[in-house]
């Protein structure tokens, strides 16, 4: 399926940005630079939201103002406004389990113990929907793991970073062309680690 709707799970305080935790807000932040898609505060689907003509077809995106544990809320007012298919929503966001620098697409799957995954799977009431995890990798022993998670990249980890959301692009801008299932198969096994 092609995606209809990309969100970016982040948190919406000024102190978040660039953080690990705020990676799919990057994302579709890069998205919309690149679609010359503008953001607006929309008070309905309680996020930033945007819409344009990508692929030659009308493509929404979304980052949640709710914060992380309550993404689901957001999407799914998208998903009731535009009667969309939970399986059109494709969901960017953080994982600690990848390590820096690469992508995962997946089809479906669990929240895997991100918990803005789990509030989307509960609101969308099937965990049938894709999703690009970006990895963030795991902290290295300094901090817990919820500072590593909401701490901001280091100034060697950037340059990283900036491949990651490059990749991320490509690989979003290939599935609104080619759908999820031929996206996976190009995308899965690159990546931009050292």
């Amino acid at each position: 399926m092609i995606p209809k709707l990309i969100v970016g799970l982040g948190n919406p305080e000024p102190k978040y940005d660039q953080t690990r935790h705020n990676i799919g807000f990057a994302v579709v932040d890069a998205l919309a630079i690149t679609w010359q898609c503008s953001w607006y505060d929309h008070k309905r689907f309680q996020g930033w939201f945007g819409e344009g003509l990508m692929a030659g077809q009308k493509t929404c995106l979304l980052k949640p103002r709710t914060y992380m544990n309550r993404s689901g809320q957001a999407v799914r007012a998208v998903v009731d406004w535009y009667k969309l298919d939970p399986q059109s929503v494709l969901v960017v966001y953080d994982d600690m389990d990848l390590p820096l620098g690469r992508l995962r697409l997946r089809q479906t799957g669990s929240a895997g113990g991100h918990n803005g995954m789990k509030s989307l799977i509960s609101h969308l009431g099937t965990q049938d929907f894709p999703r690009l995890r970006l990895g963030i990798g795991k902290s290295d022993g300094s901090k817990d793991t919820i500072a590593h998670v909401l701490g901001k990249f280091s100034p060697s980890e950037l340059p990283i970073v900036e491949k990651s959301l490059d990749l991320a692009t490509e690989a979003i801008a290939h599935s609104l062309h080619h759908g999820i299932a031929k996206t996976m198969s190009l995308f899965n096994n690159r990546d931009v680690c050292p």
